[in-house]
């Protein structure tokens, strides 16, 4: 079992994380990425607890504190009127109850603290897969540059699109959820806005609708996060610039605190949710998924990172203690309960809508959950 190689296809967060969880519990990792270099993508990220108290366990925490914002609360108000409707307090608070604090910062920043934790010759890239086979026992994985892989374990970590997924389980759509988000970054210097240090939910009249800020860059920079009803969506890609007239319009009833957020904004990207159904299984054979591939989810709950983080740390304890085909199946039954619960959740879009605490989903701890 020690001389197995895994390969992981997907040099995203839950890919990563994968890789050095599996290297610091003893085992042979490749990661096959289809980018040609690394770049920095994508706005923010969202780390709560569980997501901090994982990452802690892969060395890589300290890094992500050094440019990461600690919001102070996780605070709800009413779109109209501004009322308070649940107010949990984070930061020292979350580190003492849940043993990490919560985190916010850049995606490109927690993408460079797990590339940092890597050697380098672990990510292949330009790796694009194309197709994949058995051989013995072993997945042979094929390569659009005409080069060829084979590993003992395959783990797919390749997001909504997944290709591995679509190989070992067949063809399937992604679902338009029929509700469109807009993303900005603004500098804090130029709002004067209570809250700014926290991370505030404005639920709006409908469950669709909502803005959601919190500090990035130790507090340098807010976030900015809206999302809306849209009933198509005709755009090539998930992702175009957006127009903040058109942003600021669909948000012209809410609180003025509200509105003075999107007031600030030069820039705005608009995107279409897609999320698919909980699959009944993730794995066959010696192959797998993680994260965004086997459970892409709305983003809610923020848990969609988290819950890409946790699999890869609970899988990387069970192909340490168990055959493959024995492992992947007490991964899938430790983890698909826990993702199609948050994955519903997030759906229905009303967890901490009113007061509550954030125990069940912040308490969670990767590295000792029971795998027997």
């Amino acid at each position: 079992m020690d001389s197995q190689v895994v390969g992981i296809v997907g040099a995203g967060i839950g890919g990563l994380s994968a890789a050095i969880a599996l290297r610091g519990l003893g085992r042979e990792v490749v990661v096959f990425e289809q980018a040609s270099k690394f770049g920095r993508v994508g706005a923010d990220i969202n780390l709560t607890p569980n997501a901090v108290r994982a990452l802690d366990g892969l060395g890589v925490g300290e890094a992500l504190r050094t440019t990461a914002a600690r919001p102070t609360h996780r605070i709800s108000r009413t779109w109209d009127s501004g009322a308070e409707t649940s107010r949990l307090e984070m930061a020292d608070t979350a580190e003492r109850q849940y043993g990490s604090p919560q985190l916010t910062m850049h995606r490109a920043d927690v993408l460079q603290a797990l590339e940092d934790a890597l050697p380098d010759d672990v990510v292949r890239l330009g790796k694009r897969l194309s197709a994949l086979h058995d051989d013995a026992g072993r997945t042979v994985l094929e390569f659009t540059d005409g080069n060829t892989a084979t590993v003992d374990v395959l783990v797919g970590a390749d997001g909504i699109h997944s290709v591995v997924r679509e190989a070992v389980f067949g063809p399937e759509q992604p679902e338009f959820t029929g509700v469109v988000a807009y993303r900005a970054v603004v500098p804090a210097d130029r709002l004067d806005v209570p809250n700014m240090d926290a991370f505030t939910k404005w639920w709006g009249p409908d469950p669709a609708t909502q803005i959601v800020t919190f500090p990035l860059n130790r507090g340098q920079d807010i976030f900015v996060f809206a999302t809306r009803p849209q009933d198509s969506w005709r755009e090539e890609s998930w992702t175009a610039p957006g127009d903040v007239v058109e942003l600021r319009e669909a948000y012209k009833d809410f609180h003025h605190e509200a509105r003075a957020l999107l007031d600030a904004c030069d820039e705005v990207l608009k995107s279409a949710l897609y999320v698919r159904d909980p699959l009944p299984t993730w794995s066959a054979g010696t192959r797998t998924l993680l994260g965004d591939a086997c459970h892409p989810m709305m983003p809610f709950m923020a848990q969609g990172a988290g819950m890409a983080i946790e699999d890869a740390v609970v899988l990387a304890r069970a192909l340490t203690s168990w055959a493959p085909r024995e492992a992947l199946a007490r991964y899938e039954a430790a983890r698909l309960p826990r993702t199609a619960r948050i994955q519903i959740g997030s759906r229905g879009n009303e967890w901490l809508k009113e007061s509550g605490t954030g125990d069940w989903v912040y308490s969670y701890d990767a590295w000792s959950v029971p795998l027997d």
